[in-house]
């Protein structure tokens, strides 16, 4: 947080993937590499997966092993626009006046996190209800840039360094049309939770039923 006070309003794109998400070796350089090639100060919140057949989350990478994973030289090369880290307050994060775009697995939390921020998203799903999500955002409703819609990472498949820095160059573009509609958004939703408000006159009759089905 005292590395993003530090940063230019807007600035930064913040790269997480939600308490499950991680990658392997090949496809973490492939993060990097588009990272450089975008020319965008980043946040990025990288975990290290799992041992093979273990059941259980990431974890964060010790410092001395981030130079293992990384492309050479990224981080001197990138030290003056990007930082590196393990587990991310997420929600702190998209609430920072520096962050202005979030490369993200789709989650529907995280969705919710950055529509109520004003922060478009490039999405990049894993597994789950994520791909339905991305597909939501970006065909039917433009609030989101397309990174991929159907990406599993079960698969193997590795996105491209050039596709990733295309889709953070785009979404952070400061006249960017799917900008506008997610600010637009960020309104409704504050509206939508405030007093006479859709979802607090929803939430209203929701307790109001419940309270009249009780004997």
């Amino acid at each position: 947080m005292k590395w993003l006070d530090d940063q230019p309003d807007s600035s930064v794109v913040f790269l997480c993937f939600g308490s499950g998400g991680s990658f392997g070796e090949e496809q973490v350089k492939e993060i990097g590499f588009g990272l450089e090639q975008s020319g965008v100060r980043f946040l990025w919140s990288l975990r290290k997966p799992p041992p093979n057949g273990k059941f259980e989350g990431p974890s964060d990478y010790k410092s001395d092993n981030l130079q293992e994973i990384l492309p050479n030289g990224f981080l001197e090369r990138t030290k003056e626009k990007g930082l590196v880290c393990g587990r991310a307050p997420q929600k702190e994060v998209l609430a920072h006046k520096s962050v202005g775009g979030f490369v993200s697995h789709c989650g529907w939390n995280s969705i919710l996190e950055s529509f109520w921020f004003g922060i478009p998203i490039v999405t990049w799903p894993m597994y789950a209800e994520q791909q339905l999500n991305a597909f939501q955002m970006v065909k039917d409703l433009g609030l989101a840039v397309e990174l991929r819609v159907d990406y599993r990472i079960i698969a193997g498949e590795v996105v491209s360094g050039d596709e990733i820095a295309r889709a953070i160059k785009c979404v952070m573009e400061s006249n960017n049309e799917v900008r506008k509609k997610v600010k637009e958004m960020s309104e409704k939703s504050r509206l939508a939770v405030m007093e006479e408000g859709s979802s607090f006159a929803a939430f209203g009759r929701f307790i109001d039923d419940v309270l009249g089905n009780m004997p």
